[in-house]
């Protein structure tokens, strides 16, 4: 009995030795990941799994999970769970050093590095939720700048509304030679395409909702030097492989709503813009756009546009661009920080404004014919 009971214990176990800065790399890289208020106190800790020469850390909130991994001398191998925040906020101020971690009995494990020495409470590695599994078949590479630059170009028109739940995501459509990214919230709307890519093993058309959340980190995760990306999905999942690190996802289920009617048809003045002009002027008279609304008015005249905004609490404000407009004067109303959006997600290029009539949605796009093809509309606002 107490050799069996030595074995228990030994199996309990688990020593590693890792770099404080390798650890902080991935502490840090899944922290978006990590559940803040909870009701589930596991999903507030890493799972940690030591074998062969890595240490793998997981953390979910169940929607999403990021599994990732270091480089880790082990002595011993085994599994423990730690709280997420307090050990990432605790290795940060740790010194350039070698870490050593151990799970102690009762789940508490132990912290050395250098002088300092630390205890914390950890949680039974039995009550973590497993993870689902990569697929093997139907894994498609996408390149991760192309993701990127479409995750950057239609992010932050996704919905934050929960009860719009179908758009509370994007929709990626994938074809043999194209990869689309569209995003709406139902007052804008963001749609970016690119061609001549090649994608195999996608036949037809593959649509895709993939959550805002998912959205938000595989952003972080690209900002890295991968240069391609596997994706795969299964019937309730969604699966990016990202260099060493695993982004699973909870795929959105539901109808996305029908954006090609949306696409304006008959645009009948396009003004051409300097996008930091624009954008200059925008923020300025913005500071004086009712709080609420944020409304700011756009007057085409010939040859300039002129911004204004006013409310009865601040005051009110204009500025004035030239513009190349020869037509009848019109006036509109926008959001103005929907504006600002399209101009920073555009990194202030030359952009082009296009609109048909004070009701009507209005266009924007860069004036450039990029590799990407992007277009954001927005409806007009009542001033």
């Amino acid at each position: 009995m107490p050799v069996e009971v030595a074995a228990a214990a030994a199996a309990t176990t688990m020593e590693i030795t890792v770099s404080k800065f390798e650890l902080l790399r991935e502490l840090t890289a899944t922290q978006g990941v990590v559940e803040r208020k909870t009701t589930i106190p596991i999903l507030s800790n890493y799972l940690f799994e030591a074998a062969g020469e890595k240490l793998s850390l997981t953390a979910t909130d169940l929607d999403l999970s990021l599994r990732t991994s270091c480089s880790a001398k082990v002595k011993k191998e085994g599994a423990c769970t730690i709280p997420a925040r307090k050990l990432h906020d605790y290795v940060k101020l740790l010194p350039d050093a070698e870490i050593t971690i151990r799970l102690l009995e009762n789940h508490w494990v132990s912290i050395r590095c250098g002088r300092s020495n630390t205890k914390m409470v950890g949680m039974a590695k039995s009550n973590f939720p497993g993870l689902p599994v990569f697929p093997t078949a139907g894994v498609i590479r996408i390149p991760a700048a192309v993701l990127r630059s479409m995750i950057a170009k239609t992010g932050f028109a996704i919905a934050s509304e929960e009860s719009r739940y179908t758009l509370n995501g994007a929709l990626m459509v994938l074809k043999p030679e194209s990869i689309t990214m569209v995003a709406t919230d139902g007052h804008r709307l963001a749609h970016v395409e690119r061609a001549g890519e090649k994608f195999e093993g996608v036949s037809g058309e593959m649509k895709t909702l993939i959550p805002k959340k998912a959205m938000d980190e595989l952003k972080s995760l690209l900002d890295g030097d991968v240069e391609t990306i596997e994706f795969a999905k299964d019937e309730s999942t969604l699966f990016f492989r990202v260099g060493a690190r695993l982004l699973t996802s909870r795929q959105l289920t539901g109808q996305f709503p029908n954006y090609e009617a949306v696409l304006p048809k008959d645009i009948t003045k396009s003004i051409a813009l300097h996008g930091e002009e624009l954008g200059a002027a925008i923020a300025r008279v913005a500071q004086f756009a009712d709080e609420r609304s944020r409304a700011v008015r756009l007057r085409l005249e010939k040859g300039e546009l002129k911004i204004s905004a006013s409310s009865t609490e601040t005051g009110e404000s204009e500025d004035s661009i030239e513009v190349a407009y020869d037509g009848d004067p019109m006036a509109i109303g926008f959001n103005a920080q929907y504006l600002m959006d399209f101009i920073k997600a555009t990194g202030s290029c030359d952009v082009k404004l296009e609109l048909k009539d004070a009701q009507s949605a209005g266009q924007l796009r860069p004036s450039e014919g990029e590799d990407y093809k992007y277009r954001y509309i927005v409806m007009p606002m009542r001033i």
